[in-house]
């Protein structure tokens, strides 16, 4: 699995089809490859990097926080886990100011952005009122798989028009997934999807995992992710961890053995940062994937990662970290070492707490830490 984690990761960097984009709004350049397939039998282990750690917590709580058609990030700040913190903030501090709650809007990744974030997360975590109105992300991911948008017919006295209203509870597509597999489990129609056309303007970020298929023979389970934007260095191993726990989940609920994770990518990046640096990547793109493609060994690479270090222009201020290919170049000079082991409790999906979870012999070599780039 690892393997196929850094030889993708190769791929992005040097491969004759990866192209590089620069971002004016955002300001960010990344380097990106459109279109790969990666493949794990969970027989083989549990698919977790170990050339870096990776928050099993982390992954184990925000899939919990899916399962139970959570969107607001209440439990997870509770939890301390802080992925989604700044996607929140910034959907939600327009209208705080509005409101007067925060005395005026903040460029992102400014001081006053930075020290306001920090004050909305900590009111997020003692304040259940302020967090029920002021930590929704709008309909995401938990939303569109357990409330699918479901209308119901209604009828108004003198009012000849077909009307409807909307069923707050909507469809539970995994609850409706389990069900079609245990009618027909070796039908191709087992689906659940997140992209939902009409309510992605009202999230505070558009589903990357946007749709998942289940594949039976009868005997395992398989299941296959379409990703459509893909942050390969900080994203990626944990939604490869997830889906694997999502496999086996719903492999237990259907009686099944866990089979493949399949894993198919649209576009998969590495950030190169912000302004003159994500710029710098931009004008020697060409000769930087040469080097990348010519540097054979973990000597080579540590040696093309320190002419970087030397030559690289300095991040900006407020946005250090967001250079990702330095991080995955240092991830490439490591040895992979045997994946671990995760048990999951017999339980139902939705009723699944963190203690559920148990991985066992994970031995990663340490976090590499960088920022996430919004």
């Amino acid at each position: 699995m690892v393997e196929q984690y850094l030889e993708h990761s190769r791929q992005i960097l040097s491969s004759e089809r990866s192209r590089f984009k620069f971002n004016e709004r955002r300001g960010l350049g990344r380097v990106y490859l459109f279109g790969y397939q990666n493949r794990y039998d969970l027989e083989d282990g549990f698919p977790m990097l170990t050339t870096k750690r990776v928050g099993f917590k982390t992954v184990s709580h925000e899939l919990i926080w899916f399962l139970n058609g959570e969107t607001n990030i209440k439990y997870l700040v509770d939890n301390k886990v802080h992925i989604w913190d700044d996607d929140a903030f910034n959907f939600n501090l327009g209208r705080m100011v509005r409101e007067g709650i925060f005395p005026e809007s903040f460029a992102k990744f400014s001081e006053g952005w930075f020290k306001t974030k920090e004050e909305y997360v900590q009111r997020i975590k003692e304040d259940d009122e302020f967090a029920e109105r002021w930590g929704k992300l709008g309909p995401v991911y938990g939303s569109q798989w357990m409330h699918w948008p479901k209308y119901i017919p209604v009828t108004v006295e003198g009012d000849p028009r077909e009307l409807y209203i909307k069923d707050p509870h909507g469809i539970d597509q995994i609850a409706s997934v389990i069900q079609g597999m245990e009618k027909n489990v070796t039908s191709a129609r087992h689906m659940v999807a997140a992209w939902n056309p009409e309510e992605v303007p009202d999230m505070a970020l558009p589903p990357c995992h946007t749709l998942f298929q289940l594949n039976s023979d009868g005997e395992k389970l398989d299941l296959q992710l379409y990703q459509r934007a893909c942050d390969m260095f900080l994203g990626v191993p944990f939604n490869i961890a997830s889906y694997a726990m999502l496999t086996t989940i719903l492999a237990k609920e259907t009686g099944l053995k866990p089979g493949e994770f399949i894993h198919t990518f649209g576009d998969v990046h590495f950030y190169t940062g912000a302004g003159d640096r994500g710029r710098w990547y931009r004008d020697h793109f060409e000769d930087f994937k040469r080097d990348t493609r010519e540097a054979h060994n973990h000597g080579a690479l540590e040696d093309l990662l320190g002419v970087l270090n030397e030559t690289l222009p300095p991040e900006d201020k407020g946005r250090e970290g967001m250079d990702h290919v330095t991080g995955i170049i240092e991830q490439l000079t490591r040895t992979t070492k045997p994946l671990p082991k995760v048990t999951i409790a017999d339980r139902s999906y939705d009723e699944l707490t963190i203690d559920d979870f148990v991985l066992e012999g994970y031995n990663p070599e340490p976090s590499i830490r960088r920022a996430l780039a919004v």
